[in-house]
């Protein structure tokens, strides 16, 4: 049995844009099928959902009580 990948963290918060986004398309570039990129910013990142979904992926939007979001991505197989 193989261990799980451990995701790719994304820490955008603070960075303006686009560089969260161009961040989150370098890393799901090299993504294997059962790997995991967590975006971790301070705003929901609206745009980047549709661009995920017409590319073949799946999210999950985590918030804390620190006004952060995290958003967890997989290819839409894999989810």
């Amino acid at each position: 049995m193989t261990e799980p990948l451990a995701p790719v963290i994304v820490d955008a918060r603070g960075l303006m844009p686009p560089e969260p986004l161009n961040l989150t398309l370098e890393a799901l570039d090299t993504l294997p099928p059962d790997g995991e990129v967590i975006l971790m910013l301070y705003r929901e990142p609206g745009p980047l959902y549709d661009i995920l979904r017409r590319n073949g992926y799946a999210h999950r939007t985590e918030t804390n009580d620190a006004g952060e979001f995290h958003i967890h991505i997989r290819h839409a197989a894999a989810a």
